[in-house]
């Protein structure tokens, strides 16, 4: 029995461990590539999950309107002392309860007055079961459109997060390819201006060209500083975009091949108005506020519901004795409620509903013009980013060759140093002219699926 508690209490000390473990490496770093940081967002960020509440509120306002079609079932009890005696007719006619000053007083037809004491107390339960009503109609028909309003105002909210996120992605990378060129240039001045300073000393050349070295450096210096620091500010908006805590660090994971691979989209898609999901969320508006319509139109329509009950009345001069006897009624029946005159109120929210409605047109016919015209300009851009990147691309390859027979060149003492620090410097801008076409073009890649609606949330 001891080796096997001995036994359990280490498992349970070491699976203790492994779990504070992950924990801790939980709330240090996450390290994320572009679509684990997309599913985090989606799993996390407050805007989409607040869209996903709404949907679920819209689910229970469903069910709380069409909970009128189910039978409804109520109780009530009550007691009264009457200070003049209760009377009740009995008999023939019915029965009913009122007050009067002795017992028994007379009758009336083929019923009698009756004193029933001054404690009367009552049980009843009553039951209905709606047959038609113009509400529990309205609810059950529009359920359908409800449910596709809030589920599209969801998938609007995951479209617009993964473009953001994307974005931001992309924003990030950027900078970080942006610090490793400064790096590859530093490492570059460094090289050269020890160079430099050694043919100086030697006598081969005058000290312009290691003090040149050294401006140069330090422009490298401090453009790293920039970059470093945009670079944290850029991660902060990320992680608030993905709905990551602050304090946690994140590393992000790429290939820059497979970016390139993607970069490229079929431009000659035709724009359909119906792949838009802020469209066909206006049509389930549109038809929603068709239902509001037809409800204040036949709202004159009678309410019909079969009702019942049962009830128990005690009544006695003296309460000890109060329920020692029952008298029982029940009854079923229709009921029937008919408005007559409602002081034009009903004409008013037909008009107003109306208007509603053609206000929703507006916004439909609106609407379709913004998309056209996001789409144009999304197309715009990416086309021109596109062949921007080509030739941005061209340029590194030739910066490159460049750079590299220039300083062969001063080192033989064919070019001057004035020579190189050009080389360098047109090599490092075509580098990061070309980083910043490819991420742009990513970028505007995004914003034209958006526009054509087949931007996808997985």
């Amino acid at each position: 029995m001891k080796k096997t508690f001995y036994s359990l209490l280490v498992i349970l000390l070491l699976t203790t461990k492994s779990i504070l473990a992950q924990n801790s490496t939980d709330s240090t770093t996450r390290t994320l590539n572009l679509q684990q940081c997309i599913d985090f967002a989606l799993r996390n960020q407050p805007a989409v999950r607040q869209a996903s509440i709404d949907e679920q509120i819209n689910e229970r306002d469903i069910r709380i309107g069409l909970s009128g079609w189910l039978p409804q079932l109520t109780s009530t009890a009550g007691y009264n002392y009457y200070f003049q005696r209760a009377v009740a007719g009995v008999g023939g006619t019915g029965t009913g309860t009122g007050t009067g000053t002795g017992g028994t007083t007379g009758g009336t037809g083929n019923g009698q007055i009756v004193g029933v004491g001054k404690n009367v107390s009552t049980l009843a339960l009553q039951a209905s079961q709606t047959i038609y009503n113009n509400d529990v109609l309205l609810a059950s028909r529009a359920a359908k459109y409800s449910r596709q309003y809030y589920k599209q105002g969801t998938e609007v909210s995951q479209i617009a997060l993964v473009a953001d996120v994307s974005k931001s992605f992309f924003d990030v990378l950027l900078s970080e390819k942006q610090l490793d060129i400064y790096n590859e240039d530093i490492t570059r001045l460094q090289r050269s201006l020890k160079d430099s300073y050694s043919r100086y000393q030697a006598g081969v050349v005058d000290k312009t060209d290691y003090k040149q070295a050294t401006i140069n450096l330090n422009n490298s210096l401090a453009g790293r500083k920039q970059t470093l620091e945009a670079i944290k500010s850029k991660a902060a908006y990320l992680k608030q975009v993905m709905g990551l805590a602050p304090e946690k660090q994140l590393v992000l994971t790429y290939d820059s091949a497979q970016f390139v691979k993607t970069a490229t989209i079929d431009t000659n898609q035709v724009l359909n108005i119906e792949n838009r999901v802020e469209y066909r969320q206006l049509a389930a508006q549109k038809n929603l506020q068709a239902l509001n319509v037809n409800y204040y139109k036949y709202g004159w329509l009678p309410s019909l519901s079969a009702v019942g009950s049962y009830s128990l009345l005690y009544f006695n001069d003296h309460f000890s004795d109060q329920y020692k006897n029952a008298y029982p009624t029940s009854l079923i029946g229709l009921s029937l409620n008919l408005p007559i005159f409602t002081g034009t109120k009903r004409l008013q929210n037909l008009a107003k509903a109306r208007l509603q409605e053609d206000r929703v047109d507006l916004d439909i016919v609106n609407t379709r013009n913004v998309i056209n015209t996001e789409y144009v300009q999304a197309l715009s851009d990416y086309k021109s980013n596109y062949t921007n990147w080509l030739f941005l691309k061209q340029n590194v390859d030739l910066a490159k060759d460049v750079d590299t027979i220039v300083e062969l060149q001063y080192r033989e003492g064919i070019k001057t140093y004035l020579d190189v620090i050009v080389a360098q410097s047109g090599l490092r801008t075509a580098e990061l002219s070309y980083y910043n076409a490819l991420f742009t073009l990513l970028s505007s890649k995004i914003d034209l699926e958006k526009a054509l609606g087949t931007l996808t949330v997985r």
